[in-house]
């Protein structure tokens, strides 16, 4: 169903790719159009970031309750996209402007479901972050469906219901992995495999990683692209192994066995030069090195550290990986040689990371947003201020000098002002 709440506004912001670049816009209006931000990669590109966080440097501008989700908000032109979970039955995605939070239209659909085990108790609603491209909008629906929207409007375009179209199982999680579109590509886990999909016509292209979710049929990780020893190849993390892939064929080039519990590889991979690093539940931390003779690639451990990565993808700062670990600290870790150069006391359960220069911006589960050096000497927290009484498990999304935040059941728009 679809209800329309104000006149849909016109689309100035388009997206631009091509084979080896993801979409994004200049300067600080650089529009967060997918998970983790224009680079897939947690650098955020806009105004400075503050000394300091408190009410004089960070202004609410806007809140709008609604119900849970995991699912990080989009910025795209005027409008701030994202999902929740309705009543426990309809998973539901609104648009709102971006500068008043006023609603701009919302679309919904019958499907949500309960997740098993320890994962209940933090909530089964909506997982997968969005993504967009030329207009459209790509959301993933807990009991794997793939929806295309139509951005101006919400009206569908076309939607894959995986277990129905391709008599695969509903994943005993949901559908976690957020899409990576590429020119008129999208690359996505779902469907008990990764998939390469035509973006305008919800056409599966390829098929590989066939029963990629492993135990209990659903992958967490997000893929991304990265280019190793000369070639592009996207960088796919199963709930087993870790994967180079060719964007064209489907080619799967190498894999590589990542040590786990009960298959909890979440994290987004990391490429460093000619390598990928990636950390896990119940698992280490790992640098693999990859390289290939011919037309034979092989990935080797470059170095294995013991601290046990989570949910938070990591970001990257002049040859060092800072990362938020299982037991709820932050660490620094050279990337050259897998040194630990520090491990802060314990925050929240989880933290997503958005990075500019040497400055981390970190909101942890507990509602607090930390400003952190990104530097190896020491945990230097430069400030902390929070922001919410709620949880906020979803990623942040930041343009230009605005901060959107997504809660447990709202989403606010802040301003941050540079001293």
């Amino acid at each position: 169903m679809r209800t329309y709440l104000l006149p849909a506004l016109c689309m100035a912001i388009g997206c631009l790719a091509c084979a080896n670049l993801y979409a994004q816009s200049d300067g600080e209006t650089q529009d967060w159009e997918q998970w983790r931000g224009p680079q897939r990669n947690g650098v955020f590109v806009g105004a400075p970031l503050p000394d300091k966080l408190d009410d004089s440097t960070l202004q609410q501008l806007w809140r709008v309750e609604m119900g849970p989700g995991y699912s990080g908000p989009l910025v795209v032109g005027d409008k701030v996209f994202v999902t929740e979970t309705k009543d426990k039955k309809y998973e539901v995605v609104r648009a709102l402007d971006c500068q008043t939070g006023e609603q701009l239209w919302e679309t919904s659909w019958q499907g949500s479901m309960q997740v098993p085990f320890f994962a209940a108790a933090n909530g089964s609603w909506i997982r997968c972050t969005p993504a967009y491209s030329d207009g459209k909008l790509y959301v993933g629906g807990m009991l794997d469906v793939l929806v295309c929207l139509d951005a101006e409007d919400g009206s569908e375009i076309w939607k894959i219901d995986f277990p129905t179209q391709s008599g695969t199982k509903k994943p005993d999680f949901g559908f976690v992995s957020s899409p990576l579109i590429i020119g008129d590509d999208l690359y996505v886990q779902a469907g008990e495999a990764f998939l390469k999909i035509n973006k305008n016509s919800g056409e599966v292209v390829w098929r590989t990683l066939q029963d990629g979710g492993g135990m209990m049929g659903s992958a967490f990780a997000s893929p991304t692209l990265g280019e190793l020893d000369g070639q592009q190849q996207l960088l796919v993390q199963t709930r087993s192994d870790l994967a180079g892939v060719d964007p064209a064929t489907g080619n799967v080039l190498w894999t590589q066995k990542v040590p786990t519990f009960r298959g909890m590889n979440i994290l987004t991979p990391t490429v460093f030069g000619e390598s990928v690093f990636t950390s896990s539940y119940g698992g280490r931390s790992f640098m693999y090195n990859i390289s290939h003779s011919g037309d034979n690639w092989q990935a080797s451990t470059g170095w294995e550290n013991r601290v046990q990565g989570y949910m938070s993808s990591p970001v990257v700062h002049d040859g060092h990986v800072y990362l938020h670990l299982r037991n709820q600290r932050f660490t620094c870790i050279d990337l050259e040689n897998g040194e630990s150069k520090w491990t802060s006391e314990p925050y929240g359960k989880y933290a997503s990371l958005l990075i500019q220069d040497d400055k981390i911006l970190a909101l942890d589960q507990r509602g607090e947003l930390l400003l952190i050096r990104a530097t190896p000497e020491k945990f230097d927290l430069l400030s902390q201020h929070r922001i919410s009484d709620q949880e906020t498990w979803a990623h942040l999304a930041a343009r230009g000098n605005e901060l959107f935040v997504r809660e447990l059941n709202a989403i606010t728009a802040f301003r941050f002002e540079s001293e």
